[in-house]
């Protein structure tokens, strides 16, 4: 962030990461609005450093300044670290050249559901969202002392930013900047650097090399780079999310929409529609991710329904700790919710699928293995006395040559229970027509017919309530899993939020001392209730949504159990009216008592 026209040599020349900007600067001085940067970040190779260069503040030329207060209010907004810099030395004159920072209240809003007056009243909360504040002093002069005692560049503004006692009201329009950049920006840096080489140079200054600079300007560029690569903080939302590239158009896109449509930008609406966006293409890309790896990881058919849930749940979870690593905000659930349910669904399509491909090899395995047995009954090779054990021999021979077969799936039983029923007629013809039985010896078989068919429905019902139990057992898992992870997620957002209320917190405790030596009491007491408020409003969402969590748990698990036992009560009596006794052979006499 600049004043006038003039570039700032430290993002000319250095040769770690800022070089880029000087470049594009050096064709084209004049910034319009907010021009952006982006670079590898300095020995963090999973970090881009982002560079923001505004126009100059305060041009007489353009007239209105309310464009410079939003691009001021834009810099804070989309920024982790606010870089102000200013010529000459920080004296009244400067502090009320950035009177920007007084006017911040009135151009961010923290909520949409308090009024204005609130938010004025409740400013401590702007800490939260507002970035750090290195003041910038290009060719600076002056000895760095103070009452003939030498001190830090940071002692310097310190010093700048005292308040003057009284009351009058030009002590408290004197005052108002200090205050602000006290208030909203407790953590905060100062450097100091002279002129980077001489006047003539000076209007040549993106052509020069480094060597060509003055030696006492180059120092204190490499603290500041250093600083600023050592201690710039990611820029977060609310939470303590990391905000991506694509997060940070989308939150520009906001905050400008919101300017253009002549609105103040809330802080709250950005961030809400962000997390809209955000989660959704989160279970986007966990839903992409579960795919990939069943697809890589299956092999269909599987030997058992085991076999495919574990490996489901294996990818469910890494599918879910992907949508957890990008998701945020308070409605994290929604978005979890959406993705269990698009998840059970791929899981059924699995199954499904896993059925489908195994009943098939099975059946075309039947259709291979019956060929001998078909053929012999076209030919009438069991049309013959004692042709119906014959043929019942030989199609025993089938079913075990069958169940030999490997990775015939899930489906094995099921299909050659199918296949033997489409037989059923077939094999009635031959034991009718065998004359070696006799009339007694056929109702017999018949009998035997049918007990051994309700003896494989009677297996299969066993079998289909046991892929039940596993597949209730599996979404009981899943919604144990998904809970503990929403918890965990939760419980992490609100750690950092302590940690970063922790630091603020410190930061306002430092400043209340400076107050209290200052003899500011009443201040001092101000800043207390600040204090105060932070902690009070640290976490409170979070401890509202983990008590709703835990107190819906039981109840979805007990319907999601009662939705199960339903499934399976009908699936026995399905399993039931199929095994029934079927009707005697045509032609055949019912067996005397």
């Amino acid at each position: 962030m600049r004043r006038g026209r003039v570039p700032t040599a430290h993002e000319k020349k250095e040769k770690r990461g800022l070089r880029a900007a000087s470049k594009c600067k050096g064709k084209y001085s004049n910034t319009k609005g907010i021009w952006m940067w982006c670079v590898p970040y300095p020995d963090q190779k999973d970090q881009t450093l982002v560079l923001l260069d505004t126009e100059g503040l305060g041009n007489v030329d353009k007239g209105d300044t309310q464009n410079d207060t939003w691009i001021f209010a834009l810099a804070v907004l989309l920024s982790s670290t606010l870089v102000y810099n200013s010529m000459g030395t920080i004296d009244q004159n400067a502090l009320e050249q950035l009177h920007y920072v007084s006017e911040l209240t009135q151009r961010i809003r923290i909520t949409s559901s308090r009024d204005q007056s609130q938010e004025d009243e409740d400013s401590s909360e702007f800490v939260r969202y507002f970035p750090a504040f290195i003041w910038a002093v290009r060719d600076f002069t002056l000895e760095l002392e103070i009452d003939g005692c030498a001190v830090s560049d940071d002692g310097y503004l310190e010093n700048a930013l005292k308040l003057q006692k009284g009351d009058t009201e030009q002590i408290r329009r004197c005052n108002l900047p200090r205050l602000c950049i006290r208030k909203f920006f407790p953590s905060r840096k100062c450097f100091t650097f002279d002129r980077p080489t001489n006047r003539k140079n000076l209007r040549r200054l993106a052509e020069l090399e480094e060597e060509d600079l003055e030696e006492e300007f180059l120092k204190p560029v490499a603290r500041f780079c250093e600083h600023v690569w050592e201690t710039a903080k990611r820029k977060t939302v609310p939470g303590g999310q990391a905000v991506t590239g694509a997060m940070l158009a989308n939150l520009a896109k906001a905050y400008v929409g919101a300017i253009n449509g002549g609105e103040v930008p809330c802080l709250e609406n950005a961030f809400l529609a962000l997390a809209e966006i955000e989660n959704a293409a989160a279970v986007r890309e966990a839903l992409s991710r579960y795919e990939e790896e069943m697809q890589r990881r299956v092999a269909l058919p599987t030997g058992s329904v085991e076999e495919l849930l574990r490996t489901h749940a294996e990818c469910e979870r890494e599918a879910t700790g992907a949508f957890m690593a990008r998701a945020f905000g308070a409605n994290i659930k929604k978005f979890q919710d959406e993705l269990t349910h698009e998840l059970k669904l791929k899981k059924e399509e699995f199954c499904q699928r896993n059925e489908a491909v195994s009943f098939a090899r099975c059946t075309a395995a039947l259709e291979s293995l019956s060929q001998g047995l078909e053929s012999g009954v076209r030919a009438g090779r069991f049309s013959v006395p004692g042709g119906y054990r014959q043929f019942l021999e030989e199609r025993r021979q089938m079913e075990e040559r069958y169940r030999l077969l490997p990775n015939k799936g899930v489906q094995a039983d099921k299909a050659l229970e199918g296949f033997l029923k489409s037989k059923e007629t077939e094999a009635n013809s031959i034991l009718l027509a065998d004359m070696a039985l006799s009339e007694k010896e056929k109702q017999l078989e018949a009998q035997q017919v049918q007990t051994e068919a309700a003896r494989r429905q009677q297996e299969l019902m066993e079998q289909d309530q046991a892929r039940m139990k596993q597949l209730m057992e599996d979404q009981e898992r899943s919604h144990e899993e998904q809970f503990r992870l929403l918890r965990e997620k939760m419980e992490e957002e609100k750690e950092r939020t302590r940690e970063e209320t922790e630091r603020i917190v410190q930061l306002k405790l430092q400043e209340q001392k400076k107050l209290l030596e200052e003899g500011f009491y009443q201040k001092a007491k101000d800043m207390e209730d600040e204090i105060r408020k932070l902690k009070e409003n640290n976490n409170s969402i979070f401890e509202i949504c983990m008590a709703a969590l835990d107190k819906a748990l039981p109840y979805l698990n007990q319907g999601m159990q009662y939705y199960m036992l339903q499934h399976m009560a009908k699936t026995a009596s399905a399993s039931a009216a199929a095994s029934a006794p079927a009707e005697p052979p045509k032609g055949s006499v019912p067996a005397k008592k």
